[in-house]
């Protein structure tokens, strides 16, 4: 494949993993140990992911359990969990943070699929936008021929159909996932 086709395609491949990375923060009916992502607790002046400090486990589908590797950062890590207001109140027990997920109702449901939806859309909207940018600049360079042009607008066109239709799939995963009771 053409230098500038790879290019292009990892530029949408980075769109497509942030759309990932904002599918795994929206709440399901399982507990998912992405949502954590992001989250910082106050580590000795510092602000650190609380996947650093904490190991993360799932011992219930509906459930999730954070261990501070250190016991001093117990109450930093509830405090930063509650302060994300992600829905979901810790429970502090002796040596670790409970979070236990409740059942979603339709309406939230509903309502997260429309947000998982628009994360799609934001990122088909990125990449028509990585798109169009490529074609300009290809559009613009005069020391390219004319098939030579062509061949990389087709490759380009295959590339964005493939991507498009990846995009498709994970939103038709994560629906499913969410409307799943």
């Amino acid at each position: 494949m053409d230098p500038i086709v790879n290019e292009c395609k990892e530029q949408m491949e980075k769109s497509v993993r942030s759309l990932n990375d904002n599918f795994g923060k929206l709440r399901s009916a399982q507990a998912n140990p992405s949502i954590l992502n992001g989250i910082k607790a106050d580590y000795y002046g510092d602000k650190i992911a609380i996947s650093d400090i904490c190991s993360i486990t799932k011992p219930e589908p509906r459930q999730l359990v954070v261990k501070p590797y250190s016991h001093e950062d117990l109450k930093a890590v509830a405090t930063a969990i509650t302060a994300a207001n992600i829905g979901i109140n810790p429970q502090v027990e002796a040596d670790l943070v409970r979070l236990i997920f409740p059942a979603m109702t339709e309406e939230n449901r509903k309502a997260t699929v429309k947000q998982a939806k628009g994360f799609a859309e934001d990122a088909k909207v990125a990449i028509r936008n990585i798109r169009r940018d490529y074609l300009a600049m290809l559009k613009e360079d005069d020391s390219m021929s004319d098939d030579y042009r062509d061949r990389v607008e087709k490759d380009l066109e295959k590339v964005v159909t493939d991507i498009m239709k990846a995009i498709d799939d994970a939103y038709a995963a994560k629906e499913k996932e969410i409307m799943t009771i």
